[in-house]
């Protein structure tokens, strides 16, 4: 509802209230009403305050019911309870007590006409039951009767009440049920003008921040009518074109084309424009010095309500600043701040967008330099290689030249060069030349990797660096597909099995298999060894295949860990002994004695059940924090044995020190040991030893009848191999 629609309809409020009782209100109290009216009109016309316009009518009210007084109360529409308006005849203690009111049928005159949404004339405030939770009320500020009518808004629902409550025991007249009426009615009135007032100074308030934000926006701003001619641009985009307000309105955008975009692209723009309602790209105008003003645009359509198009509104950024930064921001980022040659980035980029033919890169590595770095630091160390980057600039002068990292620089010839003819010039160069700074004289030399070819050329070079580095310093290697892609196809075998073995633990793929060992005295498995095996989409892989990538990564810890934990659970299942394989990295970590003998006490698994193989190289390097591990492990009850026995130079006395309890003879001596002479008199020497120490030995790799049947004969006590017992997830 308008203002002045308001306004007219608090006149006709007279009227309204003459519908139910006409005869029994004079002509007199008709007029009384009126002129209350009048005056609260006069007041609404004039903007007086809402608050200010309520009290005026409560007064006015008061006026006609002598010894009484007018209130307003309102409900609070977020906990439901009534306070206090206007009552500018109630003191303020009356105040308080009324505030916090909950609406009920016992909550006096104005809680019960809320309630009900219906009016309530109580002429006996003391005695009647709808006031029976105000009583106090009613006693001390001896009221002592109290006519209340609902305040409805537009939809009918209670919001409120206007009451008149008296110092005397009485009921109202038809003439105060009117007045009751037509000054409730008229709150309403004011209620929706103070709502529909803070409405519009909120939306002046917006936009005139908006206004503001416009102004002030760091982005321009351009507005056109319907037939796109501009009607209004912001500071900025009179700051980014050069060009005033008065200078563009009434002008067609256009005008600011600087050619660079062609017919068809403002064709698609414009379709785009008008099929979705905006475009958003990237635009090349001209400022009015003629300059080019690069700029992303933003335009959007603003419709009617009905969808007619009213107006159109462009933002655009200046990408002017932004380019410069991005160019700075490259150039930062692809060149060596040290030296000026552009870096590893750049020359990437320059190999993927320039080899489509034979290129070559030669990747030279300054020998020792780290020891340089330390003896005279990082200042010295930066400033020589300034001067290595100048010599190496006027050597290889065909060449782009870039820095790779601290002390590796790279050659790229966009033709296919004779790299060790290069390299030799380098070689002779820096051997007769030295380079002399703050009085010191160094001789320099690098390390050699290069490639030729048309792509790949990064990765082959760095292959063949390493290959150089291996084969020691000064060396040049240049890249061999042949040879080299060997050592590739071995990472690539590594980055395979690495990503397999790391979805078998989080697929619980690793299982624990078990292979028995026969006692050659009962010729019955006796006991059995632990072994680890792969189980994913049906298929199982040994442990050759994978334990090289669990090296490399680190995970031995983790699969060592996860082993004896199954196998401790299975075997608290059975009575036989079993074995478990302890690698280097587990005794590296130094969990195992805390972690056994936690899994001994949680599965109920004496130590003496548990046998604990060893590599004989662990034993035998003597590594001191390993053999302490180890002795402690034999004290707790845990068995030794030391497995591939044979495999490497043993130190016999560590053995006996470490009381080893079984050595497992490797395979490679026990597999033709019917036939071949040498395995057999190995494998006769280290019996010989292990029967005279009182160690126990097992022969690994027992595959036949005859091979058998030497172990027999040499008095080895257990056999091992698939004879026997195949590795399985259970017991055979």
């Amino acid at each position: 509802m308008q203002p002045d629609s308001q306004l007219d309809h608090m006149t006709d409020l007279a009227t309204s209230a003459d519908v139910d009782d006409t005869v029994a209100i004079s002509l007199i109290q008709q007029e009384q009403i009126f002129a209350l009216q009048q005056k609260i009109l006069t007041s609404v016309a004039r903007n007086a305050p809402y608050l200010e316009v309520v009290n005026e009518l409560c007064r006015l009210a008061e006026q006609l019911l002598p010894n009484a007084v007018a209130s307003v109360m309102l409900v609070d529409a977020s906990d439901k309870t009534m306070s206090v308006l206007a009552a500018p005849s109630v003191p303020p203690e009356g105040h308080q007590a009324l505030n916090g009111l909950h609406p009920g049928p016992e909550a006096g005159s104005c809680g019960t006409a809320v309630f009900t949404n219906q009016p309530v004339f109580v002429r006996d405030t003391f005695s009647d039951p709808r006031w029976r939770d105000m009583q106090d009320i009613a006693y001390n500020f001896n009221l002592c009767a109290c006519w209340s009518m609902p305040i409805r808004n537009n939809n009918g629902e209670s919001i409120g009440s206007f009451a008149l409550s008296s110092f005397e025991h009485r009921l109202p007249s038809a003439f105060h049920k009117r007045l009751l009426e037509a000054c409730s009615q008229i709150v309403n009135v004011v209620l929706e003008r103070h709502e529909l007032e803070q409405e519009v100074e909120k939306s002046q308030h917006r936009l005139q921040l908006l206004g503001l934000a416009i102004e002030s926006s760091s982005e321009g701003i351009v507005i056109t009518d319907a037939d796109n001619k501009i009607i209004e641009v912001n500071g900025y985009f009179e700051q980014a074109t050069g060009y005033s307000i008065d200078e563009v309105r009434g002008k067609n955008p256009s005008f600011l084309s600087s050619g660079q975009q062609d017919k068809a692209f403002y064709q698609t723009l414009w379709q785009t424009l008008l099929a979705s309602g905006s475009w958003s790209g990237k635009i090349v105008n001209r400022r009015k010095d003629g300059s080019y003003l690069s700029q992303w645009s933003t335009i959007n359509l603003i419709k009617d309500a009905g969808g007619q198009i009213k107006n159109y509104v462009a933002v655009f950024a200046d990408l002017t600043e932004l380019q410069k930064e991005k160019d700075r921001y490259i150039h930062a980022l692809e060149i060596d701040q040290l030296t000026g040659l552009p870096n590893k980035s750049r020359l990437q980029t320059s190999l993927n967008n320039g080899c489509c033919h034979h290129c070559s890169l030669l990747v030279l590595n300054v020998n020792n330099f780290s020891l340089i770095n330390s003896a005279y630091g990082l200042d010295f160390a930066d400033r020589l290689l300034i001067e290595i980057t100048k010599q190496l600039k006027s050597l290889l002068s065909q060449a782009q030249l870039y820095r790779l990292n601290a002390d590796e620089f790279a050659a790229h010839y966009t033709s296919e060069m004779d790299l060790e003819d290069c390299v030799k010039r380098v070689r002779q160069h820096f051997f007769i030349n030295q380079i002399e700074l703050d009085g010191l004289s160094f001789h320099i030399s690098f390390t050699y990797g290069g490639a030729v070819g048309c792509k790949d050329l990064m990765r082959q070079s760095l292959l063949a660096i390493k290959k150089a580095k291996q084969e020691g310093k000064g060396r040049f290697h240049l890249y061999s597909t042949e040879h080299d892609e060997i050592e590739q196809s071995q990472r690539l075998d590594y980055i395979q099995w690495n990503t397999l073995l790391h979805r078998a633990l989080n697929e619980d793929g690793l299982v624990p298999y078990f292979q028995g060992i026969r006692d050659n005295e009962t010729g019955k498995i006796s006991h059995y060894e632990t072994l680890i095996r792969m189980s994913l989409d049906g298929t199982v892989y040994g442990p050759y295949q994978f334990l090289n990538a669990a090296k490399l990564s680190g995970l031995l810890p983790t699969i060592t860990r996860l082993v004896i934990d199954r196998s401790f659970a299975f075997m608290a299942q059975h009575q036989c002994d079993f074995a478990i394989n302890i690698t280097e990295d587990d005794l590296s970590q130094h969990f195992l004695i805390e972690y056994l003998d936690r899994k001994s006490e949680q599965y109920g698994i004496t130590p003496s059940r548990v046998i604990l193989e060893i590599l004989e190289g662990i034993s035998a390097s003597g590594k001191k924090n390993h053999i302490h591990q180890l002795s402690e492990l034999k004290a707790r009850g845990y068995r030794l044995a030391i497995d591939d026995f044979g495999t490497e130079y043993s130190n016999f006395e560590r053995i006996l020190e470490l009381d080893v309890d079984c050595i497992k003879i490797d395979a490679k001596y026990i597999k033709n040991i019917d036939t071949d002479k040498t395995s057999y008199e190995i494998t006769r020497a280290i019996v010989f030893f292990a029967q005279n120490a009182g160690i126990t030995v097992v022969a690994e790799f027992v595959h036949s009848e005859s091979v058998q049947a030497v172990i027999e004969s040499l008095g080895i006590q257990y056999s091992q191999g698939y004879l026997f017992s195949e590795p399985k997830p259970y017991l055979c």
